[in-house]
């Protein structure tokens, strides 16, 4: 099939964000653990967090346009801090949930059944179920012009995974931690590594 830009335009609103959403393949699936300025617990998965730069170690996520509540932007901005939490195979469903509109006061962690812990260096939730959970500090949230969507910058302070997993170069091996992956806005996959391949130099 082709798809013209007008061809686009005309889909209906949810058939064209499956479609769009799913265009970029496959995705990070993350559980994001925040509290408020009261202590209070919020969960959300995201798929859009990714890699910008090793010293310092910054991670960046997109989120939603800040046009209706957004607890988690709102308790990253109010707090400074935040975890993101891979999802395992084990709890995806659960993970999946979290997406639905609960209030604000209400725990995301209660709602799906996932269990908040705290870490040494900040007071946001970890996920105690995710085998991979880092924890950043804001460093910055701007909004894109293009689309009005929010970019957060955060820098990784805290890191707790399996060392098992962490191979002598520093690879971790997320397939081993049974992470998952996502693709579109509700299908979850799990990986099978076809190799590593070396640094790659000019022949």
């Amino acid at each position: 099939m082709h798809f013209t830009q007008q061809d686009i335009t005309d889909l209906d609103n949810r058939y064209r964000a499956h479609f769009i959403n799913s265009l970029s393949g496959f995705k990070s699936a993350n559980l994001i653990g925040t509290c408020d300025a009261n202590g209070n617990h919020n969960l959300a998965i995201v798929s859009s967090v990714f890699h910008l730069g090793a010293n310092p170690p910054l991670i960046g996520m997109i989120m939603r346009p800040h046009s209706v509540p957004r607890h988690t932007l709102e308790n990253i901005q109010a707090t400074k801090v935040y975890t993101i939490n891979q999802v395992n195979a084990d709890f995806y469903q659960q993970a999946h949930q979290t997406s639905a509109r609960y209030d604000k006061n209400q725990s995301e962690f209660e709602q799906v059944g996932l269990h908040p812990e705290l870490g040494q260096q900040i007071l946001a939730p970890y996920v105690a179920e995710s085998a991979l959970k880092m924890g950043l500090k804001l460093i910055s949230t701007q909004t894109l012009a293009v689309n009005g969507t929010e970019l957060v910058i955060g820098e990784i302070i805290e890191i707790m995974v399996d060392d098992e997993a962490i191979t002598k170069d520093g690879y971790v091996d997320i397939e081993l931690l049974d992470c998952v992956t996502v693709s579109g806005l509700d299908s979850y996959h799990v990986t099978s590594r076809l190799q590593r391949l070396p640094y790659a130099k000019p022949k």
